[in-house]
């Protein structure tokens, strides 16, 4: 291919087949992380906590975006607790529409959409995306290239490209691990993938 020629659009067939295998994968992956004990994922949450608080990534980072986890999802709990964490600003996701995403800094929370808890955007304070330094993903899926599979909604990865000076990473149980994402050409993969027993670094990366 040529510098002046451009990709041809993907067959409708072959599209098809790769958003019912993402749409399989992400079922399986979500009930493999909600086959986990409460006692299991408390403990391996904290473990791969652990491994976040400690990395240089973390520790350099002044501004933190991180998630209120819901159902089977990695518990960041910890992270606010540990030593590390002490001077750093946290703010969290809070979804305005089914398309945008902004991250506040919480003043008071509420229960929204999905029953997720998100903070209340008039007693919150708003960061703007350039201001953050790290942004802690969750995620369905992830494979050891760094690729991650999210919820279908798309809201971090139209998120994250604004966030033009942060480092990307997501935690996950093991369990979330495949031998490869099938991804979308407009999925953000991340830098590093912190799991209760390892680090994963994408190739190139950190």
């Amino acid at each position: 291919m040529t510098a002046m020629e451009t990709p041809l659009p993907e067959p409708p067939e072959q599209a098809a087949e790769r958003q019912a295998r993402r749409k399989a994968l992400r079922k399986r992956m979500i009930q493999a992380r909600n086959a986990l004990t409460p006692e299991e994922r408390a403990e391996r949450s904290a473990r791969a906590v652990a491994r976040l608080a400690e990395s240089p990534l973390f520790r350099s980072a002044r501004t933190v975006m991180i998630y209120d986890h819901v159902a089977g999802e990695l518990s960041l709990d910890s992270l606010l607790e540990h030593p590390a964490a002490a001077g750093k600003c946290f703010c969290y996701p809070l979804c305005l529409s089914r398309t945008e995403m902004i991250a506040m800094v919480p003043g008071a929370w509420q229960t929204g959409a999905y029953g997720i808890r998100e903070p209340v955007r008039t007693l919150s304070e708003q960061v703007q995306p350039e201001d953050i330094d790290l942004v802690v993903c969750p995620g369905t899926a992830f494979d050891p290239a760094c690729r991650r599979m999210g919820m279908g909604g798309g809201y971090y990865d139209r998120f994250l490209p604004k966030c033009t000076r942060a480092r990307i990473v997501m935690v996950a149980f093991e369990a979330q691990k495949v031998d490869e994402i099938p991804a979308d050409a407009w999925d953000q993969p991340v830098e590093q993938v912190f799991t209760e027993d390892r680090i994963y670094a994408r190739e190139g990366g950190c």
